[in-house]
C-alpha cells in the first residue's frame, strides 16, 4: 500500500507543555509546523499538573536558593548547568505564560501567589488554585493555535525516520482510520510525557505509554538514568490519582493508625514538606510495619481538617473533589487516606543543555530534540522536586523550539520515501494478524503488578533479578499476543498492543539500570545498599538496547558546578 507522505519544516510528537510550547515558538517563526498527538492536546497529561510551577519570584527567594534546592533534591546527580539555566529563566518563564493569558491566583497585594513545596527553603511554586498545569496547558494551546500550527490529533507515532546518524520525521497512522503517513521535517522533536504506567499504582493518564523511550532505544540510541522513577507520596488510597503536594504545601499533616505525625521521625525538620522520595519511603515504611490505615491497611491519612474550610474551598477545590468522588472522604470534615503512588520519570531521552537528542555521550542526533518528561536533560537528577515538572516542560519546551530555529537552516535530512514506513507497516500487520494465545490485558496487569511490588518504592537485588525474569517471560509470552479487533477504525485493542510492547521493554531498562546501581539515590532505593555512593555511582547510566533485546550499560560524568556534593537532610 501506498503511504502518504507530508513534508514539514518541524514535526513535533506530543501536545503537552513542552510540545507546545516549542510548536508556538516555531510557527510563530514562520516555521511550517505540525504536532503530532495520540489525543487532543487539551486532554495532554500535562493538564493533570496541580500544584504549582517553580519561580524564584518571593522578595527573600534567589535564583541560586532555587538551583541549591534542586540540585540537593536531586542527590546531586543532576547536571548544575541545566538546573542553573532553567531556574535563573523562571522568572521569565512565569511572565511569558502570564503575558500570553494564563491567570495566576493572587495574593492579597495583587502579586503572582506562592505557595511552599517539598524539598524548598522558601515558598516558590506559582499556582492557579490547584489546577496550574490545565491554566498553563489550555493558554499555551491557545497561543499556538492562534500562530497557526497543525495539529493531527488522533495520530498515533509508530517510529522514527533515523538513518545515517540523522532524522528525517517520523511514521505514524491515524487512530481513527488506520490510514498511514509519514512526515518529514528538517527537524524532529519528542515531547512525549512519561512512563508511569509501568507501575500498578500510578498518577499517570492512560495515554502515559512511554512510547517514545522504547522507539528511540530501537534503533540503537540511547537512554539515560531510567532506573530513577518517582513515587509521589499522595496517590489517593486504592486508584493513585494525584493529591497535589500542594495539599501538604498548604498544611496538610500525615498520621498512621495509632494517630502518630510520623514524619517526625523520619525529618524531624521538614517534616511533611521534605522531598518526595524521603515521604514516600516514609509512608511505604509504616504500611509495611503494620501501621496503615483503611481496610487494606495500606495507606495513611493525610489530615487538613485544622485548616480554616475556606483555604481549602479557594486554594484546594479540585483535591477535595477527586477525594470525595474515589474515596468518599471529604478533606473538609475527615483525614483522606492516601499511599505512595508512581509518578514522574526523571530518566528518558538523554538531551544536551540545547535539547539535541544524543547519540552517545559525545555526539548528538542531528535535526533530533527532546523536551519535558521523555527527555533527560537531567535538571531533576536522582529525584525531582514538586512544581519543577511544569517549569521544565515549559521552559524546555520553548527552549527547544528557540534551539530549532536558530538551527534549522543547517538542516537538510534525506527525502523520505516509501521504504520508511517498513518497520510501521510490519509492526502494525504482525499485531492485526498475530494469532497466539496471550492477551494483551492479562500481560499489562502482570507487567504492572510485578513492577509495583519487584522495582517500586523498595529494591533489592533479588527482587530485580526476579523482575528481570518475569520480563524476559512476558517479552517471550507477548511474541504469543492475539487481538480480536480486526478492524482499522479507533481500534484500541491494536493501540494497546503496540503500547504494550513498548512498556516491557523500557520497563527492562528501569530494571538493568537499577540492578547495577548498587546503592541508594533520591528514588532509586536499595535495601541491601542504603547509602549513597559517590566514588562508584555519582554517574548517569546510558543504556542501549542491541537488535536480540538485550541491555548493555556505561556511565557518564554528572556536571558539577559551585554546589558542593554533601550529605542530604531534611
Amino acid at each position: 500500500m501506498d503511504v502518504k507522505i507530508y513534508e514539514y519544516d518541524v514535526v513535533i510528537v506530543g501536545a503537552g507543555l513542552a510540545g507546545l510550547a516549542a510548536a508556538r515558538e516555531t510557527t510563530a517563526a514562520g516555521k511550517k509546523t505540525a504536532v503530532i498527538t495520540k489525543l487532543h492536546p487539551l486532554r495532554s497529561h500535562s493538564g493533570a499538573a496541580q500544584g504549582g510551577i517553580n519561580a524564584a519570584i518571593g522578595k527573600d527567594d534567589s535564583v541560586d536558593l532555587h538551583a541549591f534546592d534542586t540540585i540537593k533534591g536531586s542527590d546531586y546527580l543532576a547536571d548544575q548547568d541545566c538546573v542553573e539555566l532553567m531556574c535563573n529563566k523562571a522568572p521569565e518563564t512565569i511572565r511569558w505564560a502570564e503575558h500570553m493569558g494564563a491567570v495566576f491566583s493572587r495574593d492579597e497585594k495583587g502579586d503572582i501567589a506562592i505557595r511552599p513545596f517539598g524539598g524548598q527553603s522558601k515558598p516558590r511554586a506559582c499556582y492557579a488554585k490547584d489546577r496550574t498545569g490545565l491554566t498553563l496547558l489550555q493558554t499555551i494551546y491557545e497561543q499556538a493555535h492562534r500562530e497557526g500550527v497543525e495539529v493531527f490529533d488522533e495520530w498515533y507515532v509508530a517510529d522514527l525516520i533515523y538513518k545515517d546518524g540523522e532524522v528525517s520525521g517520523v511514521a505514524a497512522f491515524s487512530l481513527r482510520d488506520g490510514q498511514m503517513a509519514l512526515f518529514g521535517a528538517k527537524a524532529t522533536m519528542f515531547a512525549t510525557g512519561g512512563y508511569g504506567r509501568a507501575f500498578k499504582i500510578n498518577s499517570n493518564a492512560h495515554a502515559n505509554t512511554g512510547d517514545a523511550l522504547s522507539i528511540v532505544a530501537r534503533h540503537g540510541l540511547p537512554l539515560e538514568d531510567m532506573e530513577f522513577v518517582q513515587f509521589h507520596p499522595s496517590g489517593l488510597g486504592g486508584s493513585g490519582i494525584l493529591i497535589s503536594e500542594a495539599a501538604r504545601g498548604e498544611g496538610g499533616r500525615l498520621f498512621n493508625s495509632k494517630g502518630e505525625r510520623f514524619m517526625e521521625r523520619y525529618a524531624p525538620n521538614a517534616l511533611e514538606l521534605a522531598s518526595r522520595d524521603v515521604v514516600s519511603r516514609a509512608i511505604m515504611q509504616e504500611i509495611r510495619e503494620g501501621r496503615g490505615v483503611g481496610p487494606n491497611k495500606d495507606a495513611v491519612y493525610i489530615d487538613l481538617t485544622h485548616l480554616d474550610p475556606q483555604i481549602i474551598l479557594a486554594k484546594l477545590p479540585e483535591l477535595r473533589e477527586l477525594a470525595i468522588t474515589f474515596l468518599g472522604q471529604d478533606m473538609l470534615k475527615e483525614p483522606i487516606m492516601i499511599a505512595s503512588t508512581a509518578h514522574y520519570s526523571m530518566g528518558g531521552i538523554p538531551v544536551d543543555i540545547n535539547c539535541h537528542v544524543k547519540k552517545n555521550q559525545n555526539e548528538i542526533v542531528s535535526g533530533f530534540y527532546a523536551a519535558g518528561e521523555c527527555s533527560c536533560v537531567s535538571v531533576h537528577g536522582a529525584n525531582r522536586l514538586g512544581a519543577n515538572s511544569v517549569l521544565e516542560a515549559l521552559f524546555f519546551g520553548r527552549h527547544a523550539g528557540e534551539n530549532i530555529i536558530k538551527d534549522i537552516a543547517t538542516l537538510s535530512p534525506k527525502p523520505l520515501t516509501q521504504n520508511d514506513a517498513k518497520r510501521m507497516l510490519e509492526e502494525y500487520t504482525w499485531v492485526k494478524t498475530n494469532n497466539g494465545d496471550e492477551h494483551v490485558p492479562t500481560l499489562r496487569s502482570e507487567l504492572q503488578e510485578s513492577m509495583t511490588e519487584n522495582a517500586g518504592v523498595f529494591r533489592t537485588e533479588e527482587s530485580l533479578l526476579k523482575q528481570k525474569n518475569i520480563l524476559q517471560n512476558l517479552l517471550k509470552r507477548y511474541k504469543k499476543i492475539r487481538i480480536s479487533d480486526k478492524s482499522s477504525v479507533y481500534n484500541t485493542e491494536l493501540q494497546e498492543a503496540i503500547e504494550l510492547g513498548h512498556m516491557l521493554e523500557y520497563s527492562l531498562f528501569i530494571v538493568e539500570g537499577a540492578l547495577a546501581r548498587k546503592e541508594s539515590r533520591g528514588a532509586h532505593y536499595r535495601e541491601d545498599f542504603p547509602t549513597r555512593d559517590d566514588e562508584n555511582f555519582l554517574k548517569h547510566t546510558y543504556a542501549y538496547m542491541d537488535e536480540s533485546g538485550n541491555i548493555t550499560q556505561e556511565y557518564a560524568d554528572v556536571v558539577l558546578g559551585k554546589f558542593e556534593v554533601k550529605e542530604r537532610k531534611y
